[in-house]
């Protein structure tokens, strides 16, 4: 018995260090998806460098409040799983929202992104956003197009001038 909570407690403090450490904990609930969807699903978690568990409900709990999540504690309920990112907030987001698209078995239930709480809508309205590197890719691309315009526009001076002197 003794043994039995010993390990209840560094299941605990373990998902609270991951809680504390991540940049998003997105729950979902699963419930209805098959064994190939699940496998894709995981695989894609996977792909992106995120972490997709199932723990139980009362150990969740317990972690959520260690680590100072309690919005997360009363939406515990039923079968749940906890995808965490260390680095991208929004992939979790992003990529299950994606997912539920084409599998409607899967729902984003709530999540904790960079210490703020989301509910579903919100959740989905985070996930609309663009992954960091596309973002950064339109920066760049914005950023380049003054400067190319203003090459093309020295070029076609320079070329004019040329064709006059001729």
């Amino acid at each position: 018995m003794a043994k039995a909570i010993e390990l209840k407690k560094q299941a605990v403090e373990e998902i609270t260090e991951k809680l504390q450490k991540s940049a998003a904990a997105v729950i979902v609930d699963y419930r209805g998806l098959k064994v190939e969807q699940l496998t894709e699903l995981r695989k894609k978690f996977r792909e992106e460098g995120l972490e997709y568990k199932v723990y139980k409900n009362t150990l969740m709990r317990m972690a959520a409040k260690n680590a100072n999540m309690d919005e997360m504690v009363e939406g515990l309920v039923g079968p749940n799983a906890v995808v965490l990112s260390y680095d991208d907030p929004v992939a979790p987001a992003r990529i299950a929202n994606e997912f539920a698209k084409q599998n409607k078995d899967l729902e984003l239930k709530f999540g904790v992104v960079e210490g703020t709480f989301y509910g579903e809508e919100k959740l989905k309205d985070l996930a609309s956003i663009p992954s960091r590197e596309v973002l950064i890719a339109k920066l760049l691309g914005s950023l380049k197009a003054p400067v190319s315009n203003f090459a093309y526009l020295v070029k076609a001076i320079a070329d004019s001038k040329e064709s006059d002197e001729a």
